[in-house]
């Protein structure tokens, strides 16, 4: 609800973040790998629900070159292999939606979510409240998948 009742932001998020390497803490920022990023979502499905996107600013997936595609491709296995060595989930629902009417909510800047699903996560709260239960801070949750990124 914080997400549909808020003013958003202008331009794109990613290329915004993208710009900002400074503020990785303040942006969610979990990992850079080359030409791509890989970042918290903000407004969670789940505990760990991150988002990898190409540097290249484009909402179409046959724009990226080969080279922009694999490197896609590798940061999405590499967060998925970080969140599963992390938060050890029991599953993964991991997709892009492209285009608006598909349900793409940064349309412009392609995007893949990786969601980490465990046995039981789905709960009433939804449903009845209006609320999702989040068993973490995302603060936290970013620290923890920054620090297994981290060199060392």
């Amino acid at each position: 609800m914080a997400f549909i009742g808020s003013d958003p932001e202008p331009g794109c998020l990613f290329c915004r973040v993208l710009a900002e390497p400074g503020r990785d803490v303040e942006n969610l920022v979990v990992a850079r790998p080359p030409g791509t990023i890989v970042m918290l979502n903000k407004y969670p499905y789940n505990s760990g629900h991150l988002m990898v996107a190409p540097e290249h600013h484009t909402g179409e997936l046959s724009e990226l070159t080969a080279g922009e595609a694999t490197q896609l491709m590798a940061a999405l296995q590499e967060a998925v292999d970080l969140v599963r060595r992390v938060l050890r989930p029991d599953a993964f629902n991991v997709g892009a939606n492209l285009g608006k009417v598909a349900g793409a909510g940064i349309p412009d800047h392609l995007h893949f979510h990786v969601v980490p699903r465990w046995n039981g996560d789905t709960n009433f709260m939804p449903v009845l409240a209006e609320t999702k239960v989040m068993n973490e801070h995302l603060e936290s949750t970013a620290a923890k998948l920054r620090d297994a990124v981290a060199p060392g």
